[in-house]
């Protein structure tokens, strides 16, 4: 089995890696040379972006902008599956659907910066098939965490966990004042991490992320309820913030209990390596 990767970034290079564990992966991108770098690589080939090849599977691992447009620009170049790694899953999937309603489908969104993997990975199988099955098997292989979720859900998630994150920690790195290290307080550092963790990638994936996905306001609208409080107010939404928080807490407990237990029930049963990982 051979699949094609557009996009030879750093998630591109990251799927091509993951992926050349179960196949042979070739690479497409704009720029030849980023092509035959991740090809190489990984013991694999560089193809021209507008090859009339087929293959396999079609791994699109485009910016955020571009992922409608590569669908319809790889569509005839999948034979058996497409999916997509750019980090939306509403357009991706929807724009599948339509153009490759005879094959497998997926959209998956790795939560993480490729040079920190593994970790989570969302996944959305809209059509599946022993392609996707493989694609997630040899991708939780790699210690990464499979997990099942749907478009919507996703798509929310990402206005608190990505726009919304992002907005905090850039607005604190833009309010906050130079000041002395012996100042620093826990909360302070760990916050001065995050944002050299933000900081040190590029402005491009910020802004599309930024641009994709709301969030943003809500975090501005919160900050600005804080600095006009006062008094029994303040305190209000001192209580809150703690009740969210441990409430998110105890949800993402309860889940990880039920993944734990349905992988147990998986190994007892001798059920799919890959499925819900």
């Amino acid at each position: 089995m051979e699949i094609l990767v557009v996009g030879a970034g750093a998630m591109g290079r990251w799927a091509g890696e993951t992926l050349a564990a179960m196949c042979s992966v070739a690479f497409a991108d704009r720029d030849p040379s980023a092509a035959e770098a991740a090809a190489d690589a990984v013991g694999g080939r560089a193809v021209a972006l507008e090859t009339t090849e087929t293959f396999d599977a079609v791994c699109l691992a485009v910016p955020i902008s571009a992922v409608g447009d590569a669908v319809d620009a790889h569509a005839e170049r999948a034979s058996r599956a497409m999916f997509d790694v750019t980090g939306v899953m509403a357009e991706p999937v929807e724009a599948m659907r339509e153009r490759l309603p005879d094959r497998e489908r997926a959209s998956l969104h790795p939560l993480f910066a490729p040079e920190n993997a593994p970790g989570n990975v969302a996944v959305v199988v809209d059509a599946s098939g022993p392609v996707t099955a493989r694609v997630r098997e040899a991708i939780a292989d790699a210690g990464n965490r499979v997990f099942e979720t749907d478009p919507g859900e996703h798509d929310a998630a990402m206005e608190t966990v990505q726009a919304g994150a992002h907005t905090a920690i850039l607005a604190y790195a833009l309010a906050a004042r130079d000041v002395r290290e012996e100042f620093a307080t826990p909360v302070s550092q760990a916050l001065s991490d995050l944002v050299d963790t933000v900081t040190d990638g590029t402005p491009r994936v910020y802004r599309e992320i930024q641009e994709s996905f709301e969030g943003a306001d809500a975090v501005a609208d919160a900050a600005r309820r804080v600095a006009d409080a006062d008094g029994d107010t303040f305190d209000r939404l001192y209580h809150e913030a703690g009740r969210e928080r441990r409430n998110r807490r105890e949800s993402e407990d309860r889940e990880g209990d039920t993944d734990r237990r349905e992988s147990e029930d998986r190994s007892a049963s001798g059920g799919d390596r890959g499925a819900g990982r």
